[in-house]
């Protein structure tokens, strides 16, 4: 199947959340998206942004996307963080997936960072399998830790 990846471009935006979205709707948590399309132009462009994104086309439409960002380990320095790679269900399996992943490596070697990370459900079976043949390293002894806006403010409120 021929494909195109590139950087995405704010016009893209919309593409993009609707993305996120199937990936919520794949991780069944289908009202989790909080985002809108006007927070990823702000975001993801200008000055400040503060995200990364490949976007992948067939035949001039987007069927996939990986948003990244940098982060900074303690015990690593300079890292990446893949936040999403979604490819729409219809076009799995075809390579779309993987090369948008190798899109990712190529820019955490490109920027020379110590480490790239991601986080995988664990009934996700067909991701983790394909990661650990890429040679990546799922872990099974670390937990994923989230406060939630509502909650950490409660919290603080009753410190």
């Amino acid at each position: 199947m021929k494909f195109t990846i590139r950087e995405a471009k704010k016009s893209d935006m919309p593409e993009v959340l609707r993305l996120i979205q199937l990936l919520a709707d794949y991780e069944n948590e289908p009202d989790a998206v909080e985002i809108s399309i006007e927070d990823l132009e702000d975001k993801g462009f200008g000055e400040n942004k503060i995200f990364y994104c490949y976007v992948i086309e067939v035949e001039g439409k987007i069927r996939g996307m990986a948003l990244f960002y940098f982060r900074y380990s303690t015990w690593k320095g300079k890292t990446v963080h893949l936040e999403d790679l979604i490819v729409e269900k219809d076009f799995r399996g075809k390579g779309l997936g993987k090369a948008l992943y190798k899109k990712v490596m190529e820019f955490g070697g490109k920027h020379k960072v110590k480490r790239i990370e991601w986080a995988v459900l664990d009934w996700n079976t067909p991701a983790i399998k394909f990661y650990e043949k890429t040679g990546a390293k799922v872990f099974e002894d670390w937990r994923t830790v989230q406060f939630e806006e509502k909650a950490y403010l409660s919290f603080l409120k009753n410190q």
